[in-house]
């Protein structure tokens, strides 16, 4: 059993760090959150390693509670290394007298207490409300469900969208700023260095690649190898590493047995969940309206942070326009469920929202002569399949209406439909 001193000494150190801890850059997700907050259900923060789920945790504190009201606990804290749940009231008695009674609680990293979710159900049912985050979406979220049935709110946060990008680079567009030479301009070269750089904040503040290398590493290694008891990491590496060199593109588990020396289709199958549920990828798949084939169909990985391919991959140049293509999956998946079609041709994206509305989308870094018949063609045939009127070919810099048959196509550049549909989504939240 900790001692109590020992316990109060982290806390006092935790709360103290947490409260003078920068509020950063305003997440997008902060006003679902903000909306949820009278809710009496229990909110679950999930994703990456490092991508900003305490500072998310700092701005719901400083917008929603003005600093005061809460107790703050991080189980990142290797101090906290083999605590138990029945220790809970220990924490709990101790926050007390430290802090006074409070009745919301904001606990990082729960997951790496076994048992948790018993203290959670327990205190949620006395009417304290929690803001709990994780690294690990499936082993948090199945835990929570497990014990708070109907009773938990899942939030995701990924590293910085583009808009969240210039947000950190002290740039807010507004609507009409796609019109203005200038400010044009400047939206065009923020979006190329975004491309360069991507979203992972830390990174964005120091440039070190190390720390991309680090996190990539600590996700492998602690959220995978050692939760999972992998004993073959260096097979579980180089399986990741031809996925991720392999971004955006089609493959089967047959195929990655072939190419890996992994000789079970199920250890390919469970390495490749764990890698999602690391929130590190995400793994999309042939549109069917058959189950049975959805689920056997070829499948793509995308990266929830592409700054980590080049890092990683074995390819020695970039591929801008897959790159292109990831930060557009990345742009959908929040509101959308995501595949892709292919019949004859392919098209890029097929995004179901809540509402069961349907986008087709393909992304193309330039449309040429080369290519222009290949992309309106699989555009086209998702189009007709799912009866569309309209399309979207989304590009580096291109922009044109494209009017064939029955069918209009937009050509606009990616930066210009990320900076629309972000200030669109943002008035709406508000």
């Amino acid at each position: 059993m900790m001692n109590k001193d020992l316990v109060k000494q982290i806390l006092v150190e935790q709360n103290q760090n947490f409260l003078r801890k920068e509020t950063g850059v305003t997440r997008g997700v902060l006003a679902n959150v903000s909306k949820k907050a009278a809710l009496p259900h229990v909110h679950v923060i999930t994703g990456m390693r490092r991508s900003g789920k305490s500072t998310l945790f700092r701005q719901i504190v400083k917008q929603l509670f003005r600093d005061q009201g809460i107790f703050y606990v991080n189980f990142e804290d290797e101090r906290f290394l083999g605590f138990k749940a029945q220790e809970f009231n220990i924490i709990h008695e101790s926050l007390i007298e430290l802090f006074g009674e409070q009745k919301v609680f904001f606990i990082d990293e729960a997951q790496n207490v076994e048992g948790f979710e018993l203290f959670v159900r327990r205190l949620s049912e006395q009417g304290n409300k929690f803001y709990l985050t994780g690294s690990n979406a499936n082993l948090l979220s199945r835990e929570i469900s497990s014990r708070l049935t109907g009773r938990h709110i899942d939030t995701n946060l990924q590293p910085f969208s583009y808009l969240e990008y210039l947000s950190f680079r002290k740039i807010k567009p507004e609507k009409n700023d796609i019109y203005i030479t200038e400010k044009r301009a400047l939206l065009q070269k923020m979006f190329n260095e975004y491309l360069s750089m991507g979203g992972m904040p830390e990174y964005l503040k120091y440039k070190d690649d190390e720390i991309l290398i680090r996190i990539y590493e600590d996700i492998v290694a602690k959220d995978i190898a050692i939760r999972y008891k992998i004993t073959n990491v260096f097979q579980l590496k180089q399986l990741y590493q031809l996925l991720i060199s392999n971004f955006s593109t089609r493959f089967s588990f047959r195929s990655l047995m072939q190419q890996s020396g992994i000789r079970s289709n199920n250890t390919i199958k469970n390495y490749i969940e764990y890698l999602e549920n690391s929130n590190f990828g995400k793994v999309i798949n042939k549109f069917d309206h058959s189950p049975k084939k959805l689920i056997n169909s070829p499948k793509k990985l995308y990266i929830t942070d592409h700054a980590f391919i080049p890092k990683i991959s074995t390819k020695l140049t970039k591929d801008f326009g897959r790159t292109l293509e990831n930060i557009v999956f990345c742009s959908l998946t929040g509101e959308n469920e995501v595949f892709y079609f292919s019949d004859k041709n392919e098209c890029d994206f097929i995004a179901i929202d809540n509402a069961k509305k349907v986008q087709t989308i393909q992304v193309c870094y330039d449309l040429n002569d080369q290519n222009r018949k290949r992309e309106i063609a699989g555009l086209t045939e998702a189009m007709d399949y799912f009866q569309l009127a309209d399309g979207l070919i989304l590009t580096m810099g291109q922009e044109e209406e494209i009017l064939t048959g029955n069918h209009k196509i937009k050509v606009i550049p990616v930066w210009k439909w990320l900076v629309c549909s972000g200030i669109e989504a943002a008035n709406y939240s508000n």
